[in-house]
């Protein structure tokens, strides 16, 4: 029997279906010689620092390097303690009873980095010896599981894949739980302070850029602007930036309405625009935030059901290219949304047929483990409105990326206008090409520079040198220097992407990717962490720090742990591990010795807070409810446990169905179980009403609800 080990139920019965197998077990399917389960994700994790004996967080522990990682099945909280999954402890068994009867097993995890991770952990956990093959699919269409199950390869091909994923985790895990405990010991009674590998230059990117934003002083500037009209169409020509009120009301008394002024220069100049490259995931994630204001997360959840729905290719990718053995076949999928797809997409995908079609996005060097983002010739049916978004961003990526090259004439006039240098721009699109089926994202108006575009023209006239044009208006503007925008989820990964380089170019972008924070496939997780750990919010689209997230970043922005140039190195060593360039013990090492560095580096922190400690505002104790030697320790917006740095997680908020609660009620409360009559308390319709709270089984309610 060979067994099929998947990431989920759902592509396990898929891959059943397709091959055959239609009995259905308790955990598998199985029949026509295979037996087809699955995990839920990650089955086996590696061991917590109770497992090595580190029981409680000290200063004395730390760092925690084990000598050697283990692994362990998943564990989830249960009365504030690690326990064992009880759902993952079973379908663990299942797999271990199969493989033990197994002649051969099937890799059919995700085939990426996490997917290889996921199956090699159970291997490795469960002691098999049995050898594996891999299936490496692009696509879960009914024929390409076909074909990828007919071309299995040897699993043993995808150890360097699996020694990136390893180091990965066990990076993450030394700098996070050593970071974490450092900071959280080191600042005393400030509550659980989280730091990680990606999370940390993440956080101080968005705390960076909201501070910049916030101290910005605009700077004052002056421009000129003069209108003119030739052969009935009316333009406007600038001047350059003027520092000051007094230049510019000087230049501008030079120029009288009426008087004429004259063309020094006009420079016509054709310029290819080449279609933009096809989507990976990071990409549909910027642009999917910019129009419809998804996150990343939410993106990243549309198109991996899409992927499971068989109507697009696997999604966290993080290639814009396909190779030449998938462009063959480029005009077959046209031809499919030309019968399929709606309006737009359906014409121009129609008058593709045929046509010399352009390669840009085409190149077998740059194609990663998986090609750009495709849809797949299986016909979509009715889906949810997000869903049909993210599938129709991605075929009209397509249909654009093979399109012809936008061809424009853009041409600069420079006007002496009495000893004032004036220029006017604009452009005449000759040749369309992509953009006949290009619709600009609006960006935000914060985003808009509008400083650029005050010499522009939506149409200029014919204009030679020496040529003279009557000055029909004047303007003094008055402008202002701005910051640079607040981070949106949409910048955010696109800083991501380059480790916080500013790089336009689409093709540097692509060579940037190997040194970006994280993976396509882990950045929006790594975003999405952040607002669990209440270090961010959203306004709108814009993504501002909290308080907590603020005080994170300034107590370790001048460390290592909060570069992004170091994050983006490391990301770069884990893609040569996966290309056999660099081995695992040599990037350990230095992951090591850097968790030393680190360590040191936060704990020391320590003796510099000592002046500013935050005192609890209380005058008695407060029983912890959860620990027996804890007490409560009361702050602004909450309370929480003083052996939180010894194994109690216990907090609440001090603010409960809208009542703060004074030291006296929080001690009734969390000691006798409920408070006084208290005014103004919010049940469950919203009002406001006098009622009692009680506190059972570590929540919060109203007296009666």
């Amino acid at each position: 029997m060979k067994v099929v080990i998947a990431e989920k139920p759902s592509v396990a019965r898929d891959l059943a279906r397709v091959m055959g197998a239609k009995e259905v077990k308790d955990g598998y399917i199985t029949g026509n010689g295979y037996a087809f389960t699955y995990a839920f994700g990650h089955l086996i994790q590696l061991c917590t620092p109770q497992a090595y004996g580190y029981a409680t967080w000290a200063v004395s522990n730390l760092p925690i390097i084990p000598s050697e990682f283990r692994l362990e099945t998943k564990k989830v909280k249960k009365d504030g303690k690690l326990v064992d999954d009880a759902g993952a402890r079973k379908q663990l068994n299942v797999i271990k009873e199969l493989i033990a009867q197994a002649e051969e097993i099937i890799v059919a995890t995700d085939a990426g980095r996490e997917g290889e991770l996921i199956f090699r952990n159970i291997y490795y956990y469960l002691h098999a010896k049995i050898p594996f093959k891999r299936l490496w699919i692009s696509s879960q269409t009914d024929k390409a599981i076909k074909e990828g199950f007919a071309n299995l390869k040897d699993g043993t091909e995808y150890d360097s894949l699996y020694m990136s994923a390893r180091s990965r985790a066990e990076s993450d895990w030394l700098i996070g739980i050593n970071a974490t405990q450092a900071l959280t010991l080191a600042a005393g009674n400030r509550g659980l302070l989280s730091l990680g590998r990606v999370q940390t230059p993440t956080l101080a990117m968005i705390c960076s850029r909201y501070v910049e934003n916030k101290s910005f002083k605009p700077q004052v500037f002056f421009k000129i602007q003069a209108g003119f009209e030739k052969d009935s169409i009316r333009f406007k020509a600038t001047s350059t930036k003027i520092d000051t009120r007094e230049e510019a009301e000087a230049a501008i008394a030079k120029l009288t309405i009426g008087t004429a002024a004259k063309v020094v220069r006009v420079e016509a100049k054709e310029t290819k625009e080449q279609p933009p490259l096809l989507f990976d995931l990071t990409s549909l994630q910027q642009d999917a935030n910019k129009k419809y204001g998804y996150s990343a997360d939410q993106t990243l959840n549309l198109a991996q059901t899409l992927y499971e729905k068989k109507v697009i290719t696997y999604p966290r990718t993080g290639s814009r290219y396909i190779g030449e053995d998938v462009f063959e076949k480029i005009e077959e999928l046209f031809q499919h949304l030309a019968d399929t797809a709606g309006g737009e997409i359906a014409a121009i995908s129609r008058n593709l047929i045929g046509a010399k079609l352009n390669k840009r996005s085409v190149d077998d060097k740059k194609v990663t483990d998986h090609h750009a983002l495709l849809v797949t010739d299986e016909r979509p049916g009715p889906m949810p409105k997000e869903q049909q978004h993210v599938y129709d961003m991605i075929a009209k990526r397509m249909v654009e990326s093979f399109s012809d090259v936008c061809l424009k004439d853009i041409t600069t006039v420079t006007i002496d206008a009495h000893g004032v240098e004036l220029i006017a721009k604009g452009t005449v699109i000759k040749q369309y090409g992509w953009r006949l089926s290009a619709e600009q994202v609006d960006l935000p108006d914060d985003e808009k520079n509008t400083d650029d575009h005050d010499n522009e023209n939506a149409q200029l006239p014919k204009l030679s040198a020496e040529e003279l044009l009557e000055i029909l208006s004047l303007e003094l503007a008055e402008r202002f220097t701005k910051a640079k925008p607040i981070h949106t989820e949409a910048s955010l990964l696109k800083a991501m992407e380059t480790s916080g380089k500013e790089i336009e170019d689409d093709e540097m972008r692509q060579a940037m990717k190997d040194c970006g924070l994280g993976t396509p496939a882990t950045r929006a997780a790594t975003i999405e962490t952040l607002f669990q750990r209440d270090y961010i919010k959203r306004d709108k689209k814009k993504l501002i720090p909290t308080e907590k997230g603020l005080a994170v970043y300034r107590l370790v922005k001048d460390r290592s742990i909060a570069k992004v140039t170091l994050t983006g190195k490391w990301e770069q060593k884990l893609e040569e591990m996966r290309a056999n360039k660099v081995s695992y013990d040599v990037f350990m090492k230095h992951i090591k010795d850097y968790t030393l560095k680190i360590t040191k580096e936060l704990l020391q922190l320590r003796v510099a807070m000592q002046q500013e400690e935050i005192k609890p505002q209380q005058k008695g104790k407060i029983k912890c409810p959860k620990c027996t030697p804890g007490n409560m320790l009361l702050y602004d917006k909450m309370a929480q446990c003083d052996h939180y740095a010894r194994g109690c997680d216990f907090k609440i908020w001090r603010t409960l169905n809208g009542v703060f609660l004074e030291e006296k009620e929080m001690k009734n409360l969390l000691e006798k179980g409920g408070t006084s009559m208290l005014k103004g308390v919010k049940n469950k319709e919203d009002q406001r009403v006098d009622a009692v709270l009680v506190f059972k089984d570590f929540k919060v309610a109203v007296d009666g609800e």
